[in-house]
């Protein structure tokens, strides 16, 4: 997957289409919501069991490709915050683009609930240059379950992107890709092969801990995780000292979900050493962001190293070698 280009004209008249029809953006999750709990699936094109692989693949549009997974949170405790998301994720590509963040950008959404008691616990699109993006975030399910206890099925999607992705950055130039979650809990301390069998269709011989998921994970992979204040455990110290001793300094705290792709574009930019901070906020400020999303981006990204340069060989500082 990952031909193609995005377009803004495509994306705002396929919106203004389903206005015209009196649809929702997002109708296949609100269908689903008006049935019984029995019925909830997930939609097709986003459903993990039995895919093998989804692949971001370099091409004669997309030489040098760049692989962008985004997986966030829909249980209930992230409140309206899946909704912000979901109208919002669209515009990441074109930020990136704009300014050449990075080369050839594919990206990939997701969405987690919890596999103890949800009914679908996860859902994966596929890697996408073009408006079909679009088309898998508005295919989620927002089921807004969760279990009450802090965790959800975070190791069930770090599972999935470790072993059932494949990306010709790395492949081909030992280039890591990048990995989101967005979300206000705690992931399960295991991949327990009971889950992985139900929802993926994997044999596992035994469970994986948490810590030697992660660390295959950020063999290929640039992990960062963003917990927005506007969720129900939104600055809670417990759950950023969880992420902060698996990710290091990759958790960021978002103080407004609306900021969440360029939050998302300047991480990726300063992690490539194509852009500082300062250098990001000039950036948006020609694009007439506001003043208090400046601000709100400028506090998101302060942990992070204010100046990456690639070093020679790779090497970026604060963020290991790629």
């Amino acid at each position: 997957m990952g031909s193609g280009s995005w377009s803004t004209n495509v994306y705002d008249e396929h919106r203004r289409f389903k206005a015209r029809a009196g649809k929702s953006t997002f109708d296949y999750s609100d269908r689903l919501q008006d049935l019984d709990r029995s019925a909830w699936r997930a939609h097709p094109s986003l459903n993990p069991h039995g895919v093998k692989i989804r692949e971001s693949r370099d091409g004669d549009e997309h030489p040098a490709s760049t692989s962008i997974a985004v997986m966030f949170d829909v249980t209930g405790s992230m409140g309206e915050v899946p909704v912000t998301l979901q109208k919002k994720l669209p515009e990441l590509l074109g930020l990136l683009l704009r300014k050449s963040y990075v080369n050839d950008p594919q990206i990939l959404f997701g969405a987690i609930g919890d596999a103890t008691c949800d009914r679908v616990p996860l859902q994966v699109g596929q890697f996408e240059s073009d408006n079909r993006m679009d088309e898998n975030l508005e295919n989620m399910f927002l089921e807004g379950g969760g279990g009450g206890q802090r965790t959800e099925s975070y190791e069930l999607a770090m599972y999935f992107i470790a072993r059932h992705t494949d990306i010709d950055c790395w492949n081909m130039r030992g280039h890591k890709g990048y990995l989101f979650f967005i979300g206000d809990e705690m992931a399960y301390p295991a991949v327990k092969r009971r889950e992985v069998q139900q929802v993926i269709g994997d044999g596992l011989e035994q469970d994986i801990p948490l810590a030697e998921i992660v660390k295959e994970l950020r063999r290929r992979y640039h992990v960062f995780y963003i917990l927005p204040k506007a969720a129900s455990y939104g600055g809670d110290r417990e759950i950023l000292g969880f992420w902060r001793k698996l990710l290091g300094q990759n958790v960021l705290e978002l103080d407004d979900p609306e900021a969440v792709c360029e939050v998302i574009a300047l991480s990726i930019g300063m992690t490539e050493g194509t852009i500082d901070l300062p250098a990001g906020i000039e950036d948006l400020k020609e694009y007439a962001v506001e003043e208090k999303t400046l601000q709100v981006i400028t506090s998101a990204l302060a942990v992070l190293p204010k100046s990456l340069v690639k070093a020679k060989g790779g090497a970026l500082p604060g963020l290991g070698v790629r």
